[in-house]
């Protein structure tokens, strides 16, 4: 017989919040009998392969950041005047 879990069993399988499948109900493979929706493990291992992202940069990352050469892009930057004061370009 084929297990069955519920939302709660669900998210903690898959890592996520309970709140984040009830959401997103509708594009996950599930199953349902009147208003109770169950997954099985086939249905899990899909939702895994289909919302899984592996992290590009920082220290979870597989392949590191390229380190800029030079400043940083965004230093010359600066914050807008208040209100109601002139803009200033240099």
């Amino acid at each position: 017989m084929t297990r069955r879990f519920t939302y709660a069993e669900a998210a903690a399988e898959l890592r996520v919040s309970e709140t984040w499948l009830r959401r997103h109900i509708k594009a996950l493979p599930h199953s349902k009998k009147g208003r109770v929706v169950t997954f099985t493990a086939e249905d899990l291992e899909r939702i895994d392969a289909l919302h899984h992202h592996e992290p590009t940069a920082g220290p979870l990352a597989i392949v590191s950041a390229p380190k800029p050469d030079g400043p940083h892009p965004m230093a010359q930057l600066r914050p807008l005047p208040r209100r109601g004061t002139a803009v200033r370009t240099s």
